[in-house]
């Protein structure tokens, strides 16, 4: 009997354990399917094939796929294990490792069909912007910024870059793999590319002569840059205004709303302009400002021949140096200052050149004491005049003089095979061959027989 109950309580024995789940002996690496049995705040436990526990927790739990947050008490779950078993005998598990070969499989297949995907930038550097997908270190460089976002900054001031570039931390991007390393876990994405095709359709339609509202994007010594249907131009500093521009940032500023002229296509390049947009003021300007016509203005700068004055916005005109005053004047600032009011006539216009010419001097009375003072400065020219004539004169004789050189026996020579001829005593003429020697007795002789000194 007991033999019997022996055999009978072995069989039982066997059928269960060929009924029980195998052992597991997960090893790190491994990828295990679950179900969740807990979901706390920051942990999740997980039953892996009714045999053993799974933990994943901290950072582990959170996956660019948002996993975590769509898990319940019942979910199926697919977790990579990190550990074979902690402390309290649970296999350490991830969501986020996972999930990151999830990534790369989908990076790979982006890269295939060329398409595109969405980037959220964390953190800035000088060169761009960074992000974290799943501990694959993603970049996005200046370089490769859309048009529309790409910081325009004057002199290229670091600084002001990053700061710029600190805006689009948490913005949403379109962008396209340009690069990827996967052993490296990092990969390069572009915007401009993933734009590329919306700004090839939008540059389609456009021609030159359309009229467009943008936006301002960037201001730098040389225009502005203006963004239009996901397309960006620049308006060139002499495009701005009819009038002359010195700095560009005192008539917009990034974000301003302005109308612009399509003034050249040239690949992906395009020319705007925003004095286009408004009638030439120089179209009437000949009929306002007849010669002869007195009007008033203010000085707006100097130079070292005149000095610019303002008679309207966008118009300006010169006053020569020698249009300032009845006597001389070197420099405008002995006589001007910029922001003064003055009286002047016009004397000359050239509508096509953008030009008037004023005169300041035309308008000034001539008293004795102007008279007196201009007949000593003709007195003071004069004289100069004369001693610099005399001063030339002195310098040809004493030239003539020294080019005569000494002479021994008083003539010249040259060679027959020669171009010039030299004095007779001086050092080139004695080297001369007396059998290959010409002599004459003045220079008029020399030069007649078609010799030069």
């Amino acid at each position: 009997m007991p033999k019997t109950q022996y055999k009978e309580g072995n069989t039982i024995m066997q059928k269960l354990i060929e009924k029980a789940p195998p052992v597991l002996s997960p090893e790190p690496g491994e990828v295990l399917d679950g179900t969740v049995i807990y979901k706390g705040k920051n942990k999740l436990l997980l039953d892996i094939h009714g045999t053993t526990t799974g933990i994943v927790s901290g950072r582990e739990l959170r996956d660019s796929f948002l996993t975590f947050h769509d898990l319940k008490v019942g979910s199926p779950v697919t977790a990579m294990v990190l550990e074979e078993e902690n402390d309290e005998g649970m296999i350490v598990m991830s969501l986020r490792r996972v999930s990151q070969q999830k990534a790369w499989d989908r990076f790979h297949a982006l890269v295939e069909e060329e398409g595109t995907m969405q980037f959220i930038p964390q953190e800035v550097n000088r060169g761009g912007l960074l992000a974290n997908i799943d501990g694959i270190r993603t970049f996005l460089p200046v370089s490769q910024l859309a048009p529309v976002n790409y910081p325009r900054v004057s002199n290229a001031d670091k600084n002001e870059i990053i700061s710029r570039l600190r805006k689009f931390v948490g913005h949403k991007f379109m962008v396209k793999i340009i690069t990827m390393d996967e052993d490296a876990g990092k990969i390069v994405v572009s915007e401009r590319e993933a734009m590329s095709e919306q700004r090839a359709k939008a540059l389609e339609g456009l021609r030159v002569g359309d009229e467009k509202e943008g936006e301002v994007s960037g201001v730098v010594n040389f225009g502005i840059f203006v963004t239009f249907d996901g397309l960006e131009g620049l308006v060139h500093i002499s495009e701005i205004a009819w009038g002359h521009v010195k700095n560009p940032s005192e008539f917009v500023n990034v974000g301003d709303k302005v109308k612009v002229k399509v003034i050249g296509v040239e690949s992906e390049k395009l020319s705007l302009s925003i004095k286009q947009m408004q009638t030439d003021p120089w179209e009437e300007i000949a009929e306002r400002y007849p010669v002869g016509k007195k009007v008033q203005g203010t000085v707006m700068r100097l130079t070292d021949y005149g000095a610019f004055v303002k008679l309207e916005q966008e118009i300006n005109g010169l006053v020569h140096l020698s249009e300032l005053t009845h006597h001389k004047v070197t420099d405008p600032a002995d006589v001007l200052t910029i922001g003064k009011k003055v009286d002047v006539q016009v004397i000359n216009i050239e509508p096509d050149e953008r030009r008037i010419g004023l005169s300041i001097k035309a308008l000034l009375p001539i008293d004795k004491a102007m008279l007196e003072r201009l007949k000593k400065e003709r007195e003071e020219d004069e004289a100069k005049e004369k001693s610099e004539k005399s001063e030339k004169e002195e310098k040809v004789k004493k030239k003539k003089e020294v080019k005569a050189g000494p002479s021994s026996d008083g003539g010249f020579v040259a060679s027959k095979t020669g171009k010039k001829y030299y004095p007779a005593g001086s050092a080139q003429g004695k080297k001369i061959k007396k059998e290959n020697r010409v002599e004459f007795a003045s220079e008029k002789e020399a030069e007649d027989a078609g010799y030069s000194s």
